[in-house]
């Protein structure tokens, strides 16, 4: 949220964070209700509208059409019909048929689903737009889009039977494992409220029989212009011009229904008995618990209200660190764990601990999770805990206030949004910045404390438990609630132990190292030095974002160069290793070290590379080459613990994995393409207990030991003259072994064990699955010849980006038979050497009904074959150059995509000690192919990275139920239709666990997205 006051005093840019004044406020004084920095107002059909200019990306504007209008208005007969209306829009208008809209957006750059896209929640729709604004049509044509979508929406019965399919497509994707999870849990949530049976998806029987006159209805009933608000943010030369724009396009829609219809209150009521619910999913990904308390929302209306905002937020971020240190003891209750608060609805937000644990261990992990809310409301949280969070909290107002004049036309179209919905006040972020700066210091213990009083069980308490077994029952959560209340009355709860922290990262301080050669790059607008050490470190200073430095160090050599015999537990290297702690100190207390410093460093060990990234704030750039240099120098150790907590949590990984269908479909699909190699087998349970801890974690120092073999690349806020004394002392001051650790050639690198079939191959995986579920890849081998691999490889994007768009265009638009489809490109068959060919593949995903997979996949082959045997048309080829160059002109505006290009050029088989002639050689093969693509072309460059014709060598695998003779006669007997779905979740991560307990939460917001 942007917070701030209509009138403040100006704030001299040059003026860094620490220099801002504090404020002298009362707590009682207004948030100013008009929003900071915007032209807002109406128009005299009740249009609001919000117009700023804002020059991040440049040229470019985003817009958005706010509705508020959700799935909660829907009476029985139309659940559902708030989505289908959304995806309508896109549909057909007066203006516009057949998928016109999507078509024009996408010819002036703005691709479908990244720039074109809108969501409906229970509360609200939004329709959103990011369009280039480098030609003054543009902008025009875009809000007139706007315009059409508040309006004049077409609702014939041809428009709907289209759009049916995609929208059945997106709830059979739901009806997976999360998506019963979720549901599961809003009901809970909201039982007693018209919200309970009003998911934004709707009711299968809705969405197949829903008539043109219901939909119709609910649009005129319910599209009002004064429910609706138009938002522009963009590189826009005034707001004048646009609010013009508004007017022209907006002034004269009228909308179906002459008075503006009241949006009801739908109230969710309270309740002080706790509601308990154990879920048995037989495909979850593991074993969860959550823990909800409802909370009515109010509005921040004075500076008390944002302090006690900030109170509350300090709250769950110091619950979260005991939760995550608790999670690193020995015999931890729980995997991971965290808490939060959000706004589920309109009026009510919650108060939320999630956690996942082993199998079995529901009843602990609650009991632990209980106990340290407890504890707090007994003790409260330290000074230090405190003054760690309140140190966290300062330095992400800090990065804010820095970067105030470069934020995302995005984000600051989302604050207008919530402003309009929900009057979150939006006041400016130099005023918030003066605001935290002023309060946060003040913000007690005891205050911070306070909010677990929110978490009491008769505070509208939901606590839900999620296993794929029965093993827990509701008995067993009332005892456990029971036992931890009694334990709190009796005062039975000891003080929290805090650990002992170290002050510095590296003890000692490293001699720094020298320079022993330095090259520009001026075409690159790099600095390359090569250190006494042999590490080659590349510098390039850029005004994108004001605190923002990122880094990337690679070197040659990965998994690829393992026996089979060492591949698995070499593997597990990097997991065992991250426990324990490979920057010289456990997660835990890293932790807190880092508090009130932005330092972030990773690491990964591939096929073919070990890499390092870090992302850091300019002032903090010390800490993370400290962070880089303990890493090169610590010695991980594994102790019994750490492995005995990484081999659980992997296990337990493994079992959801084996559980979930779409894995016994990835693991098929990965078997027929790739070959039944060791490098791409599955992990399975017995396997772990070959895993080898000594020789895991001695692999992995050996990966980050040698700094002559790494390159280093730097890119973001950089003044060279502070910089290079710390690279010298951080990175030049990391000791060479006395021999060579992991030295490797990239040309005598191993290349991986990649077969692909050589004919066709037709194949169903079938799994058990709780509800009917259909996923479809079909793969095309590719071998790009070392003659042009430039141009080639730019030929593979521009093609695999064809393919897409003709294939969504057939599956979807035309037959409406899916929800959306990806084309992905791999070209890591073999080693990265400087010649030789390139193979790898590429592959169509999608999903759909199982009774029309295979009718799908042949229009899939047959539109692949027309466009080899026809080559597409102009205005496809258009498309994707527009699509293609619109990405390029955003991406030179950030420091990621200059960190990947510097790193591309490193890279490049063309590459020999000339960055800037490598650099060159990738930007010419770039403009060859954009030069020369047009039909005919891009028809050859079809025929010659695909095989031709497509139909004579691919493979095609799809996911299909696993036939039940009971469910069968049940299904006989209830006369049900089998539903399918995609996009399941493939629980995959360890310690990311807990984004698939948040994921539940995110559900509540319930934004479906077309």
């Amino acid at each position: 949220m942007d917070l701030l006051p209509a009138e403040i005093a100006s704030i001299t840019r040059r003026h860094g964070f620490r220099s801002l004044k504090l404020l002298n406020v009362h707590m009682d004084e207004a948030l100013s209700e008009e929003p900071y920095g915007v032209e807002y107002g109406s128009l005299d059909n009740g249009l609001h509208y919000y117009v700023r200019v804002n020059s991040k990306p440049r040229m470019r504007a985003a817009l958005a059409l706010g509705v508020k209008v959700g799935s909660v208005l829907e009476v029985e007969e139309e659940r559902g019909v708030a989505h289908i209306v959304e995806h309508l829009a896109f549909s057909a208008t007066k203006k516009y048929t057949n998928h016109d809209i999507v078509k024009f957006l996408e010819s002036i750059g703005a691709e479908f689903g990244a720039c074109q896209n809108a969501s409906t929640s229970a509360d609200e729709t939004i329709y959103e737009l990011l369009v280039p604004v480098d030609k003054p049509e543009l902008l025009s044509q875009a809000i007139s889009v706007l315009a059409e979508f508040s309006s004049e929406v077409r609702v014939s019965a041809s428009d709907l039977e289209k759009e049916r399919g995609a929208v059945l497509e997106e709830y059979r994707g739901g009806r997976n494992a999360a998506g019963r999870m979720q549901e599961a849990h809003w009901v809970l949530m909201m039982e007693g409220s018209r919200y309970a049976d009003r998911q934004p998806i709707g009711l299968e029987k809705v969405i197949r029989t829903v008539s043109p006159e219901t939909v119709k209805g609910f649009y005129d009933k319910w599209y009002h212009l004064h429910n609706m608000a138009v938002v522009a943010v963009g590189d826009f030369p005034d707001t004048k011009s646009v609010v013009e724009l508004i007017r022209t396009h907006f002034g004269q829609k009228v909308s179906a229904s002459i008075e503006p219809p009241v949006i009801p209150v739908f109230p969710v009521p309270s309740h002080e008995e706790p509601r308990f619910s154990c879920f048995v999913e037989s495909e979850a990904g593991g074993s969860a618990v959550m823990i909800s308390c409802k909370i009515p929302v109010f509005e921040m209306k004075t500076v008390k209200d944002y302090r006690d905002s900030l109170a509350e937020a300090m709250f769950h971020c110091a619950l979260s660190q005991r939760l995550f240190k608790i999670a690193r003891r020995k015999d931890p209750p729980f995997f991971s764990c965290g808490s939060a608060a959000d706004v589920l609805i309109r009026p009510v937000k919650a108060c939320i601990v999630t956690s996942t644990c082993k199998e079995g261990g529901i009843i602990e992990a609650l009991e632990s999770m209980l106990l340290e809310v407890a504890r707090v409301r007994l003790h409260g949280f330290s000074e230090r805990e405190i003054s760690v969070v309140r140190a966290l909290m300062m330095s992400e107002i800090e990065s804010a206030y820095l970067e105030r004049d470069q934020m995302q036309s995005t984000s600051l179209r989302d604050e207008y949004l919530q402003h309009f919905f929900r009057k979150e006040p939006v006041v400016g972020i130099e005023y918030e910045a003066q605001l935290q700066k002023t309060i946060l210091p003040h913000i007690s213990a005891k205050e911070v404390s306070s909010f677990a009083e929110n978490f009491r069980s008769t505070c509208s308490c939901v606590i839900k438990i999620v296993e794929p077994r029965a093993r827990s029952t509701i008995e067993d959560l009332k005892a456990a609630v029971s036992k931890i209340s009694s334990m709190e009355e009796c005062g039975a709860i000891p003080d929290w132990d805090d650990e002992h922290i170290p002050e510095e990262i590296v003890s000692v301080k490293p001699d720094p190292g020298d320079i022993v050669q330095q090259t520009s790059f001026p075409n690159v607008g790099v600095t390359e030095l090569v250190m006494s050490n042999g590490m080659r470190v590349c510098y390039k200073c850029t005004d994108f974002l004001d605190d923002q430095v990122l880094f990337t160090g690679f070197s040659y050599g990965g998994l690829s160069e393992l026996s089979e015999s060492e591949y698995l537990s070499c593997s597990m290297g990097s997991t065992i290793a991250g426990e324990i702690g490979v920057f010289g100190y456990k997660p835990s207390i890293l932790m807190d070290m880092l508090a009130g410093k932005r330092a972030e460093v990773g690491t990964k060990v591939g096929a073919y590379l070990r890499t390092f990234s870090g992302d850091c704030s300019p002032s903090d750039l010390e800490t993370a080459l400290q962070l880089v240099y303990q890493l090169f120098t610590t010695n991980v150790v594994p102790g019994d613990e750490e492995v005995k907590i990484v081999m659980q949590m992997t296990e337990e990984a493994i079992l959801a994995q084996e559980r979930d269908p779409f894995t016994a479909f990835a693991n098929r699909v990965r078997e027929l393409n790739y070959g039944n190699s060791y490098f791409f087998k599955p992990i399975r349970v017995p396997d772990l207990r070959k895993v080898d801890p000594i020789r895991a974690c001695e692999y992995f120092n050996n990966c980050f030991k040698d700094p002559s073999t790494f390159t280093v690349v730097i890119v973001g806020n950089i003044d060279p003259a502070i910089a290079l004394p710390l690279i010298l002392q951080f990175l030049g001051g990391i000791p060479k072994p006395a021999e060579p650790v992991l030295h490797c050639n990239r040309d005598d690198l191993k290349g991986l064990p990649f077969t692909f079939p050589e004919t066709i191959v037709r194949e169903v995986v079938r799994s058990p699955m709780v509800e009917a579920q259909c996923s479809v890849q079909l793969t095309f081998p590719v071998e790009l010849k070392n003659v042009q691999m430039m141009e080639e490889i730019h030929f593979v994007g521009f093609v695999s980006k064809l393919l897409e768009t003709k294939i969504m265009q057939v599956l979807r638009f035309k037959h409406g038979q899916i929800y959306s489809v990806s084309v992905s490109v791999f070209l890591g068959g073999n080693k990265p050497s400087r010649t030789g060919n390139v193979r790898g593949d590429i592959a169509v995903n999608f999903s759909c009904d199982p009774d029309s997979s295979w009718k799908l996949v042949d229009i899939s082959l047959d539109e692949i074959l027309c466009l080899q045997e026809k080559g597409p048309s102009q205005e496809d080829v258009s498309t994707i150059l527009e699509i293609e160059q619109r990405a390029h002109e955003n991406g030179l505006q950030e420091n990621h995509y200059w960190l990947d290009r510097i790193l591309r050029s490193y890279q490049s088989r063309v590459y020999s000690c000339d960055l800037g002639a490598s650099f060159e050689a990738q930007d010419e093969g770039r403009s060859k192919v954009r030069e020369c693509l047009n039909p005919s072309t891009a028809q050859l460059a079809s025929q010659r990275i695909l095989p031709f014709p497509c139909t004579s060598q691919y493979s095609v695998v799809v996911l299909m139920p696993q036939s039940s003779r009971i469910r069968f006669l049940k299904s006989l007997l209830q006369s049900a239709q089998n539903r399918t779905g995609t996009e399941a979740k493939i629980l995959t991560g360890i310690g990311g666990a807990i984004v698939v307990a948040v994921t539940l939460w995110r559900y509540f917001r319930s934004s479906l997205k077309s």
